[in-house]
């Protein structure tokens, strides 16, 4: 079936930690509304904008098949909504069911405009788990006092460290542990003996958070909308860009307690970092004898636990079920790439000092390339056969001048510049290592690829070995994702197969890494087949 919304982008006063402020929001909510659907349906999105500032949103997760006009990365897929501009995002959900979510893809806009993508199965079909009693979905952000705007454009100037947030969220709401939000705290009330499914997503800026609910296990079935073999947990780790289902079993009985559900940051650059908690309560309905109710709180790893998160994320693998989802892990590979990933720094402007890295500014980068977003739209260019003075293909598909990557770093730390891509020919099966660098400290990135799942087949700490590490990748039923988080320190390796003409966005979902260059691009060409080939761009579609 088709389903149609209606997004109204519109400034809203929210009060949070004592502060009121302007928001962005859609249709005046925060966070924003639910886009439900099922496997199979065909979505539109009227987006209409009604504030100053440019728009775009992103379905974070859809494959996008043949639809990449409607991906939403800014400059890349298409050049924004303007003031008093509309458009129509129009996608079909081709075999995918499980939590995405949406958020804006422009600048830091989504740390109000985001929202959860929920996806039923289709009619005729079941979960792989018994049906739960309710689904709830978690949303996780981010809080600042200040204009996020604000925050990134002074950042940008002066090429310094952007300052972190003021409180991290559960659903909007900070909780008890922050200034004056006792009331303002997100309950989750539950009923005895029964299975809830808890739709966790991460929406937060810049921080992957560690999360967990006191006296209570949960059953990780599903990672970014894809059947994963169930296992249990008392912490979950989820980077931004990630979305977790979990089923949470309740007590038998009423336990006369309250327990406290909490989130705090997995953290492991040299740079400052929001290290606060948000909490929320789970609480059991029905007659509860005393009003002396025992408050527990769940125990947290430390914030720089990496092994820890090395030992979580290795337990994901795919179900792998026929019934449900099949890991069609590309066997042979026609194209290896090799990328690191991380941070370096770019020239202050003449006789000015920065407030970076000696006098420098903070920079990111892909294989030492700081990705510049080009004045009109990467889709239609490629589209119109017309790049010429917007990008070139040379993007390098191993690093330029090769070093320890996570040993000493080298002296010279600047980036070079440049809007440059990958073409890759229809149905290339890729197999691409992300590299971490200590350049300015290790610290894990979540790298997130539009247009794609891709199957995580390694990982490992230290430098990427290409003869031995290969010899341990699982390719029976590696978990499959469409963001991933690079060690801290260490390599993962990923495995797609291009089978979706367009242009398609990769970058660190670490929106300050981001505005530091930490993205490129991969340009799918063309298959053969009329199926195999993107349509034109729609009639509405914004113009720079």
């Amino acid at each position: 079936m088709t389903r149609h919304y209606t997004f109204n982008i519109v400034q809203k006063n929210v009060t949070r930690l004592c502060k009121t402020k302007s928001i962005i929001t859609v249709n005046g909510k925060f966070p924003g509304p639910k886009l439900i659907a099922r496997e199979g349906d065909q979505v539109l999105i009227k987006v209409v904008n009604n504030v100053t500032n440019n728009i775009t949103l992103h379905w974070h997760g859809i494959r996008q098949l043949r639809s990449g006009w409607s991906d939403g990365p800014a400059y890349v897929t298409q050049c924004p909504i303007q003031t008093g501009q509309n458009y129509t995002y129009n996608f079909t959900i081709t075999g995918q069911r499980g939590t995405l979510f949406w958020h804006a893809h422009i600048s830091w806009l989504r740390s109000t405009l985001h929202g959860p993508i929920i996806i039923l199965p289709k009619k005729s079909e079941t979960y792989p788990f018994r049906k739960p009693y309710k689904e709830v979905p978690i949303i996780f952000g981010e809080w600042w006092n200040a204009d996020p705007e604000a925050v990134i454009s002074q950042a940008l100037q002066t090429g310094g460290g952007p300052n972190v947030s003021d409180a991290y969220t559960i659903n909007g709401r900070p909780g008890p542990s922050y200034n004056c939000s006792s009331k303002d705290t997100f309950k989750l009330k539950v009923k005895p003996g029964k299975t809830y499914l808890l739709r966790l997503i991460n929406a937060a800026m810049n921080d992957e958070l560690f999360f967990s609910i006191a006296n209570h296990t949960l059953t990780i079935v599903e990672a970014d909308a894809v059947y994963v073999k169930p296992f249990s947990t008392s912490v979950v780790v989820i980077t931004p860009g990630q979305t977790t289902n979990v089923l949470l079993k309740t007590k038998s009985r009423h336990p006369n307690a309250t327990f406290i559900m909490a989130a705090q940051p997995y953290s492991t650059g040299q740079g400052t970092f929001d290290n606060s908690t948000v909490t929320a309560f789970l609480e059991y309905e029905g007659k509860n004898p005393s009003n002396k109710n025992a408050i527990f709180t769940p125990t947290l790893p430390q914030f720089n636990a990496t092994s820890f998160v090395a030992n979580f994320t290795k337990k994901f693998r795919s179900l792998n079920n026929p019934k449900y989802t099949i890991a069609n892990v590309p066997q042979k590979v026609d194209k290896q790439f090799f990328f690191t990933v991380g941070l370096g720094t770019a020239p202050c402007n003449q006789n000015s000092t920065c407030a970076g890295p000696n006098g420098t500014k903070f920079a990111a980068s892909v294989n030492n390339v700081s990705f510049a977003l080009p004045a009109t739209a990467l889709l239609q260019s490629h589209f119109s056969k017309n790049s010429n003075g917007i990008y070139t293909t040379d993007f390098p598909t191993n690093p330029q001048n090769p070093f320890n990557y996570t040993g000493t770093p080298p002296n010279n730390t600047l980036v070079s510049n440049g809007t440059r891509l990958v073409s890759l020919p229809f149905n290339t099966s890729v197999e691409l290592v992300l590299q971490d660098t200590s350049i300015l400290g290790a610290e894990s990135h979540p790298l997130h690829l539009h247009g794609f799942n891709f199957f995580i087949v390694g990982e490992g700490f230290g430098n990427y070995d290409p003869i031995n590490d290969p010899l341990n990748f699982n390719l029976v039923d590696p978990v499959e994702r469409n963001t991933v988080g690079v060690p801290s320190g260490g390599w993962v390796a990923i495995r797609f197969l291009a089978d979706n003409p367009g242009v398609w966005f990769m970058h660190c979902h670490f929106d300050v890494h981001t505005s530091w260059g930490l993205r490129m691009a991969w340009i799918v060409l063309n298959g053969p087949l009329p199926s195999q080939q993107l349509p034109p761009p729609p009639f509405d579609l914004p113009k720079c």
